[in-house]
């Protein structure tokens, strides 16, 4: 295909240069010959009228309309005209009878003729409507004047006149054999320097065309390296022009495509482990339970591990077809308004067992109050599900996770922020890329696919809302989204009704585990109360 793109430039290119030369070649030849044309017309017409008048000195009335001209005293006089102009030159009466010839080769000791390349042997009369033409006004054109010529000859002819009076014509004719001849040589001279100028544009086109498709050959190139697998090749940009931007765009292609098929083959084998080490534990404990290697009284809890491996194996099932209806454009919200920090704590609570395996304070609770936000409420849920795992799962032994929510007038912000070792510089343009894993090295122990946050982006996203992270490497990390308020005026709230039953009371129980100081008076109950039924 590349060769056939390379000949059908370089064809249409050397069609075009060369119907130009044509072109030119045509137009240059047509205006010599019709300048040449055009200039012996000229000239024959001013020596035919300076031959007219001169002749006119010479001429003796006989009697009263009757003129004699003698030939003797003109002809050598006359020879000059013809050998100048390279024209027959003869003079006839009214009548068209030949009264004259002018034999320019008399000097050369010839008898009768004309001009050197003449074909003229002989003539007596001139055609009378040749003759009258000319005696009454002007004859101008091509004839071979009925036979007398062996081809048609440029001929002019004028009158000539005594004491006013019409009394005979001369007549100057030429062959166009000197402006063929000359229109010969000029086709010869063009013809070589286009054949010169056709071999150099050939050269120079062949070389340009080579060169312009030159980088889609290695696009060609490339794109088969692709197929076969292999992401590497990429195509040299050497120019500016937009085959230049082509290639840069292919090469941005192929990075694209290469960093996709880096995610895809990673996602694939995290894919398998995570699916594996599930269905291996859930297989090995319920054939363990089947036949009786696991005691009666130890079954309840290899039950619950079971349990927790099939809610994992729901989850990345789940995590998958919300990617498959991202992809698909099937992915809808239906909004409605709801308390987000009622979310907030209610997600928390699901992870109390591992808050209190690792001594993680919770932070930030006792100053937030309930905040409506206009979303879906289960996607808003996996947001905050999804940060929330993310943050107890990075967070040191010992440390905290702070949660904030602010209110503005056109958004809500919530921010989840733990210590730990944090996110590397490197990492942080990245992680919401789907696939992603940072710290491939500790993957193993992070039961993620890569698609949490990717998640997270997307959905906050369809609510017109956005997120963002900041880290600092064994300090902590932060990740804060808003969430865009609707255009309708809000509605005013209920602070003592909503506050009453606000599942901030019951944060106390995560407090009093990680022996943090009560709240004052006031604010809510104690504890311990709260731990009476």
């Amino acid at each position: 295909m590349q060769r056939s793109i390379f000949r059908r430039y370089l064809s249409i290119t050397m069609t075009i240069i060369l119907l130009s030369f044509a072109t030119l070649g045509g137009g240059l030849t047509g205006f010599f010959g019709q300048y040449w044309r055009q200039e012996k017309n000229e000239l024959l017409t001013q020596n035919a009228a300076a031959i007219s008048e001169f002749a006119t000195r010479f001429l003796r009335q006989v009697d009263k309309d009757r003129y004699e001209l003698p030939a003797g005293d003109l002809q050598y006089f006359l020879g000059s005209f013809s050998v100048s102009t390279g024209a027959d030159i003869f003079i006839t009466d009214l009548e068209g009878k030949v009264l004259l010839l002018v034999d320019p080769m008399l000097a050369t000791g010839s008898s009768l003729g004309s001009f050197a390349d003449s074909k003229l042997d002989s003539i007596e009369k001139v055609p009378a409507p040749y003759a009258a033409t000319a005696w009454k006004g002007k004859f101008e054109g091509r004839s071979d004047l009925d036979g007398v010529y062996p081809e048609r000859y440029y001929i002019i002819g004028v009158p000539m006149t005594a004491n006013g009076k019409q009394v005979g014509a001369v007549f100057a004719a030429t062959s166009p054999a000197t402006v063929n001849a000359l229109q010969g040589e000029l086709v010869k001279i063009f013809l070589l320097a286009a054949l010169a100028a056709l071999a150099a544009a050939f050269c120079l086109v062949g070389a340009f065309v080579y060169r312009m498709v030159r980088p889609l050959r290695q696009m060609a190139l490339a794109a088969h390296s692709f197929g076969a697998g292999d992401f590497s090749t990429r195509v040299p940009v050497t120019r500016q022009d937009e085959m230049g931007q082509l290639a840069a765009a292919f090469n941005n292609m192929a990075d694209s495509l290469s960093n996709s098929e880096g995610m895809r083959r990673s996602f694939i084998a995290n894919v398998s482990h995570e699916l594996k080490t599930p269905m291996t534990t859930i297989a090995g404990f319920i054939d363990g339970i089947l036949d009786g290697t696991i005691p009666r009284g130890e079954q309840d809890k290899y039950l619950h591990i079971v349990s927790d491996e099939v809610k994992r194996l729901s989850r990345l099932v789940k995590s998958m077809l919300d990617l498959s209806r991202i992809d698909s454009g099937e992915m809808k919200i239906h909004p409605r308004r709801f308390d987000v920090t009622h979310t907030i704590i209610s997600t928390l609570l699901t992870f109390e067992q591992p808050v209190d395996a690792k001594g993680i304070a919770i932070l930030g609770l006792d100053e937030a109050g309930p905040v409506e936000v206009y979303g879906d409420q289960d996607l808003l849920h996996q947001v905050v599900y999804n940060l929330v795992e993310n943050a107890v799962k990075f967070t040191n032994a010992g440390g905290s996770i702070t949660v904030r929510v602010a209110d503005s007038v056109d958004r809500t912000t919530v921010t989840i922020e733990n210590t730990g070792p944090g996110i590397p510089p490197e990492d942080l343009p990245m992680i919401f890329d789907r696939f992603y894993k940072g710290d491939k090295s500790r993957s193993r122990d992070k039961n993620g696919m890569g698609l949490g946050l990717y998640l997270v982006r997307t959905i906050l996203q369809l609510h017109g809302g956005n997120i963002w992270a900041c880290s600092v490497p064994g300090e902590y990390c932060r990740f804060e989204f808003f969430l865009p308020k609707p255009q309708e005026a809000p509605k005013l709230k209920e602070g003592a009704q909503k506050g009453k039953d606000h599942p901030r009371l019951k944060e106390g129980k995560l407090r009093r585990r990680r022996k943090e100081p009560a709240p004052e008076a006031g604010e809510a109950k104690k504890p311990e109360e709260q731990e009476k039924p």
